[in-house]
């Protein structure tokens, strides 16, 4: 006897949004229903299992890799499948969140790939969540040409061989999804959510169109987490008859646990994978939230110091392109984040200096490809991995196997030259108001100091804020990291804002919530495992 069909998940306490039915019909409900009644029990298990590994980092204060998946990294015979052609030319990628206007501008914007972000780009409101499956619904019928009312400004698709193939990430594993919840009461994981929805409605449409259903899987910690996603896509691909292999996956290398199990992580997930990428500031963040117990030699200097050829990093970025290339996977670079002021070509000549000694650095060191935020940078990257690949559409060919990494080499912090200064903590402070208080208006990326910020650039804020204090750290002014400091400094930054805004648009934002916010992470005890779990509490939508 067949088993029965799953339920449709009920939808809590949410405003019906335009639209909305084209995406939560009860067959996509029913589909995600599954999901999460199949793989949610092993989620939990694993998040209970981060936990357990972070107490042993308490407690010993190292990292090594697994002595019982040995054999699969000793292994020369296995590789991943080969990439499908939409997937084989990654050298430039841009992200964003999926609201109308950049998913046409990031569609347009030359770049290979575009990835569209329902994780630390979008603040995960309800109407984020839905109607950016709208949006990208929109993209592959192309019924997404709009004008904006604002500005009049009217926004088009260009031919469909010149836009950029999409890699959609979903949430991270340990983020519930409030408004779907399963006939037992439970809530879904946000992971699940944007994933089912996504692959329910397109992956057959992406096939047609010559493409398919691609993902970036952001805050993996283990092999294990791998496992479940592969077993979500095998399942997903067999129950709606889509030929298993046709999901790709890229796999975000932002916990330093995940950096020890880069190997066991392309096995897991092999007739999936399709490459590792080098996430910067949730990597930071992570050594900061596992070894932030460790004392001196854990310290991080300010995040703008810690560059990606410090050495701990670059025995981080190395060791993945050498992993990925040598299963023949795409080793995909880290984030410009920097964006073209309007008003000073001073500003953006120094910093576009910078983005091509970074890119350029990336595809001599053998990436095969890099990110930026905005489309003005994707010209400057472009000519970086041009010079080095010419008509190649990667150079997975370079093994690297000059690259030698020890385990320690990937927690030596204290091999970097540098120290935390009194204007790093306050730059903490003012981006983690500024961005803490974007988020809760419902907006994941953010322009602040010519910048883009996402949850990463929180969460790290927050983090060395919290390290800091903890370890003692005392500036280069003679005066000693301490709540109170920080204190002041935030309240000094809330004025700020307040001259700089005025008395209307401060009482109209989340300012002092942003503030109390910043400073309850930041100078609680007890570390929260992510920023984002007590700031979904308190966003509205």
């Amino acid at each position: 006897m067949s088993a029965p069909a799953p339920s449709p998940l009920a939808i809590v306490d949410a405003e019906p949004l335009p639209r909305q039915e084209e995406v939560l019909t009860d067959a996509a409900l029913a589909f995600v229903a599954e999901l999460h009644r199949l793989f949610t029990p092993r989620r939990d298990e694993l998040l209970a299992r981060r936990a357990e590994r972070r107490a042993e980092i308490a407690r010993t204060s190292t990292l090594d890799f697994l002595p019982e998946t040995a054999a699969i990294r000793a292994d020369d015979s296995w590789q991943v499948a080969p990439a499908p052609a939409a997937l084989n030319d990654r050298r430039v990628e841009i992200t964003g969140p999926t609201d109308r206007k950049m998913t046409v501008n990031a569609l347009n914007s030359g770049a290979r790939v575009w990835l569209a972000d329902f994780e630390d780009a979008s603040a995960p409101t309800w109407e984020n969540v839905v109607l950016g499956q709208v949006n990208l619904i929109d993209a592959y019928t192309r019924n997404i040409d709009f004008t904006d009312p604002g500005s009049g400004k009217s926004y088009a698709l260009k031919a469909d061989e010149e836009l950029a193939t999409v890699v959609v990430r979903p949430r991270g594993w340990h983020l519930d999804e409030r408004h779907l919840r399963a006939p037992d009461g439970t809530a879904v994981p946000g992971a699940l959510v944007d994933f089912g929805l996504y692959f329910f409605h397109n992956a057959q449409r992406l096939i047609d169109l010559g493409k398919g259903p691609y993902f970036y899987l952001p805050k993996t910690e283990s092999h294990l987490e791998a496992r479940l996603w592969n077993d979500v896509f095998v399942f997903a691909q067999d129950h709606l008859g889509i030929p298993r292999g046709t999901v790709r996956a890229t796999v975000l290398i932002e916990t330093i646990t995940a950096a020890y199990e880069m190997d066991e992580i392309l096995y897991e997930l092999r007739d999936h994978a399709s490459g590792l990428n080098a996430g910067r500031w949730d990597y930071l963040f992570s050594i900061v939230k596992n070894f932030r117990d460790g004392g001196q030699k854990f310290v991080l200097p300010d995040r703008n110091a810690v560059t990606m050829t410090a050495p701990f990093m670059r025995a981080y970025t190395e060791l993945l392109v050498r992993t990925c290339h040598r299963r023949g996977a795409h080793a995909i670079g880290g984030m410009a984040a920097f964006i073209p002021s309007r008003r000073d070509e001073e500003v953006n000549k120094i910093a576009f200096e910078k983005v091509k000694a970074d890119k350029d650095r990336e595809a001599g060191d053998g990436f095969d490809g890099s990110w930026v935020a905005h489309p003005d940078l994707v010209p400057i990257a472009m000519a970086s991995f041009d010079a080095v690949l010419g008509d190649r559409p990667n150079q997975k060919d370079r093994l690297r196997e000059d690259v030698s990494v020890a385990a320690g080499d990937l927690i030596a912090v204290d091999s970097l030259d540098a120290r935390p200064t009194y204007a790093g903590l306050v730059n903490a402070v003012q981006v983690g108001i500024r961005y803490i208080e974007a988020w809760l208006r419902g907006l994941g990326a953010v322009a602040i100091f010519n910048l883009m910020e996402d949850a990463a650039t929180a969460e790290i804020s927050r983090s060395q804020i919290w390290q800091w204090i903890n370890a003692g750290v005392v500036f280069e002014n003679g005066e000693s990291a301490t709540p109170e400091l920080a204190r002041k400094i935030a309240a000094e930054e809330l004025a700020a804002i307040r001259a700089e805004i005025g008395e209307e648009a401060f009482a109209a934002g989340n300012w002092q919530r942003a503030h109390d916010l910043l400073l309850t992470v930041a100078l609680d005890e007890d570390y929260a495992d992510f920023l984002t779990l007590p700031a979904y509490e308190q966003l509205v939508g």
